[in-house]
């Protein structure tokens, strides 16, 4: 049996009181949890009502549910997910997952249904915004214009720029100290809507337009390949098992394998897809779990290293440096200063 909701409060309402969690009044924010499970996690909540929200949630799914939605709402939706897969149904749409990844959505009139399932655990955190905060702030306030109008609604893109995920990450190594207070909340989530204009901007064939079109991709002078929705789904795949594998991800030859595209179409896909060619990308996405594990944990550097994959830990702190211009020593007393 499915429970319907009919705004973005309603569902959030509804899975925490399915988590059986109850809320906890903090400083700046709500802490949701059942004391007497502490083993099924934690939802930390921070509002600014009408405007935004913003989520982290790292929880174990105590028992099978079921909700469908029919959300009127004209909402931005964006985050992480860092563990964790959800089964939904849009409606005229097949039935999908989502698996770890970063994420960026504009809903709009979203109608569907979404199963939870026991024992399921997530991680992740994500920023909900209403269409009221880029009328009454961004435009009439700040004399800017976001245009809704260059994404599609109702599609998932699976992408952020580097930027922002960091951005993310800082702000739930401030939240696990509870120092995470309005002005800062805002101000990140402002830095955040200016990359994501920058990047609009910059060219019309940006990361997320990428994700919708496809066809010819330029391979060389005068050169390209032919895509078409089989092969694009190929990539899909790919991108799907190198975030599951960070560790130790496939060779390009093993991956082309997996997928069942060669490896040319492989590679020249999922850069002009995804913004990044393959081995950037995993780089990209090393340090960037890197970089929560330093503010979130008391790890060691050395065992942060191998948990992105870097056996030896010279060569994460080099390429560390090289991505983030300090070392994961100074990144991490870097976090612990700003709390």
């Amino acid at each position: 049996m499915y429970k319907l909701v009919k705004s973005s409060k309603s569902f959030r309402e509804t899975v925490l009181q399915a988590l059986t969690f109850l809320p906890h009044k903090q400083n700046h924010s709500i802490l949701y949890k059942n004391p007497q499970h502490p083993e099924n996690g934690y939802f930390l909540f921070y509002e600014r009502p009408g405007y935004y929200s913003f989520g982290i949630a790292d929880y174990t799914v105590p028992h099978s549910f079921k909700l469908a939605f029919d959300n009127p709402e004209h909402l931005i939706r964006f985050g992480t997910v860092y563990e964790g897969t959800t089964n939904f149904k849009l409606e005229n749409q097949p039935t999908g997952s989502f698996t770890p990844s970063s994420f960026f959505v504009i809903e709009k009139n979203l109608k569907g249904k979404q199963t939870w399932t026991k024992g399921q655990h997530f991680h992740g955190a994500e920023f909900t915004i209403h269409d009221t905060y880029f009328e009454d702030i961004i435009k009439k306030s700040l004399n800017a214009d976001f245009s809704f109008e260059n994404f599609t609604p109702n599609f998932t893109y699976r992408y952020l720029p580097i930027e922002i995920v960091t951005l993310l990450e800082k702000m739930q190594s401030l939240a696990k100290q509870n120092t995470l207070n309005p002005l800062l909340l805002e101000s990140y989530l402002l830095q955040c809507i200016g990359i994501l204009m920058e990047t609009l901007q910059a060219s019309p064939e940006h990361a997320f337009t990428k994700q919708l079109y496809y066809g010819k991709v330029p391979v060389g002078k005068n050169k390209y390949l032919h895509f078409n929705a089989q092969d694009i789904r190929a990539i899909q795949k790919a991108h799907t098992i190198l975030i599951e594998n960070l560790q130790s991800p496939p060779t390009i030859e093993h991956l082309s394998e997996l997928v069942l595209l060669n490896p040319q179409k492989l590679k020249a896909g999922f850069s002009y897809y995804y913004h990044l060619p393959i081995g950037q990308f995993i780089t990209s996405m090393r340090m960037s779990l890197a970089a929560h594990l330093l503010c979130t944990t008391d790890e060691s550097i050395a065992e942060i290293a191998r948990k992105v994959g870097y056996p030896y830990t010279s060569n994460f702190i080099k390429r560390f440096r090289e991505t983030y211009h300090c070392t994961p020593l100074e990144y991490r007393h870097s976090s612990a200063f700003e709390k």
